[in-house]
Parts: structure tokens; C-alpha cells; sequence
């Protein structure tokens, strides 16, 4: 059995064709023409965001609604003060069902009655409804 070397050793020497119509293919498209197939282009992207976790939106029992509502009171009489706050809101996913919890902490610039929502300092308004707690120091607690 021969190594293969015999066979052509005709050929070893000559120089490389070039075609003189066409351009030499650069390596990169070269190389491209190997390369894996992606038959279903964004599936993997699909995939991965049907793979990302969201959290359901809890409902508040009539005592945690109280007290969001107490606080609220709280908050709309001493706007003045810009008391320091920290509420914790449900934001809904803009692409699936659920969404997540959220923690902003900062001042609580207005209450806008009509459309039941808290304008924060950074110029974001957060839906009542959407309000989980409402956490600070000048809140105080009731001993039941």
C-alpha cells in the first residue's frame, strides 16, 4: 500500500491555480461556508426568554391594605417634609406573564389622587396597586 505521496507526485510541485475571473474567496467567507447552520434563527433567544423567571403578583390581605392606606395618609400630610421612604411595588414584564419586585428608596414628591399614584423623586410614579409596603422611620407602629 502506498502513502499517497507516489500517486501524485506529478502535481507536487506545479504552483497554485488562481483564477483570473474570479477574486480569491477571502478566508472568513471561507471559513463561514463550515460553519454550524442556525436553521431556526432567534430560536435560541426563545428559548432563553422562555427560560427567565417571573414573579406572580401577590394580592394584600385587608390588614396590609389598611396599612398602605395609612401610610399613604401619612405620606400626603407631611408631603412638605419629603420624608425618606422605602416602598417595595410589583412591575409587570413587558414580555411575559408576571413580573418582579422592585425596592426604591427615596423621597415621595406628590400624590396624584386621579390617577391613584405616588410620584417619586426620579421623576417615576408608581400605581396604589401596585404598592406592596411602604417602609420608614417616621411610620409608627401600632401595638395591637
Amino acid at each position: 500500500m502506498s502513502s499517497g505521496k507516489e500517486e501524485y507526485r506529478d502535481i507536487y510541485n506545479r504552483p497554485h491555480h488562481v483564477s483570473s475571473k474570479r477574486t480569491q474567496m477571502s478566508r472568513l467567507n471561507r471559513a463561514a461556508q463550515f460553519s454550524p447552520f442556525a436553521a431556526l434563527t432567534g430560536y435560541d433567544d426563545l428559548v432563553a426568554e422562555s427560560a427567565r423567571v417571573t414573579d406572580e403578583k401577590h394580592e394584600l390581605g385587608e390588614y396590609e391594605l389598611e396599612q398602605l392606606n395609612s401610610r399613604i395618609q401619612y405620606l400626603r400630610d407631611h408631603l412638605s417634609e419629603e420624608p425618606e421612604v422605602s416602598i417595595t411595588y410589583f412591575q409587570a414584564d413587558e414580555r411575559k406573564a408576571g413580573g418582579s419586585y422592585i425596592v426604591f428608596t427615596g423621597a415621595v414628591k406628590k400624590i396624584d389622587e386621579y390617577s391613584k399614584s405616588l410620584l417619586l423623586n426620579n421623576g417615576k410614579a408608581i400605581l396604589f396597586e401596585d404598592i406592596c409596603s411602604i417602609e420608614a422611620p417616621c411610620f409608627v407602629e401600632e401595638i395591637v
